[in-house]
């Protein structure tokens, strides 16, 4: 018919269907060529990282020993001890003295008068060459089992840089002279305590 396109032969489109197989596989090639080389790169790096934490440390040179087992006290009694507090480690931290686990019979611990210095010299179970710098505490043992338990409310606050310093702690204690009859046989007893924090 005229104005009308003829429409491709069996042949014709035989030739065509193959035609396309070669520009597929041309392609397909160009595309394994591409990926079958290395891409650019480049690095930057920061090795050899470590952490290490600091600690603190406390001794003392009481060779597992009490300060005081005093017996048979009378009004007016009284006896003194030292001990050397020697802090280690290697971070600064504050040093504090508190008082746990005491006890009482009698009211005695109301009677009982403790004074507390620090400073340098003397050593544990004798005081010679003390050489007070401070004075802590100066009150009834009861006084100071109640107002200074724990490290937040402990005495001295000593401040120290870390590595091998020494504070040595005098305390004293006094029966009074007033103590009533009431306190005969009566007892008191607390544990002395040092505690260092980081600052």
């Amino acid at each position: 018919m005229p104005g009308t396109t003829p429409l491709p032969s069996a042949r014709q489109r035989r030739i065509a269907r193959w035609s396309v197989v070669p520009l597929a596989v041309v392609a397909s090639g160009i595309l394994v060529s591409t990926a079958s080389y290395a891409a650019f790169t480049a690095t930057t790096d920061n090795g050899g990282n470590a952490w290490k934490a600091g600690s603190i440390a406390l001794a003392d040179d009481d060779a597992r020993t009490a300060l005081f087992n005093a017996s048979d006290l009378q009004p007016g009694t009284s006896g003194e001890n030292c001990i050397t507090v020697t802090a280690g480690g290697s971070l600064p931290a504050t040093v504090k003295l508190y008082g746990t686990d005491a006890s009482e019979t009698k009211d005695l611990d109301d009677h009982i008068h403790l004074v507390v210095e620090s400073g340098t010299g003397g050593q544990f179970g004798s005081c010679d060459g003390f050489s007070a710098k401070a004075k802590p505490f100066n009150g009834t043992l009861a006084e100071f089992a109640e107002d200074h338990g724990d490290h937040a409310t402990g005495v001295d606050s000593w401040t120290t840089a870390g590595g091998g310093e020494t504070r040595t702690y005098r305390i004293g204690y006094t029966l009074a002279a007033d103590a009533p009859d009431s306190t005969q046989g009566g007892s008191a007893a607390i544990d002395f305590v040092w505690e260092a924090q980081t600052s």
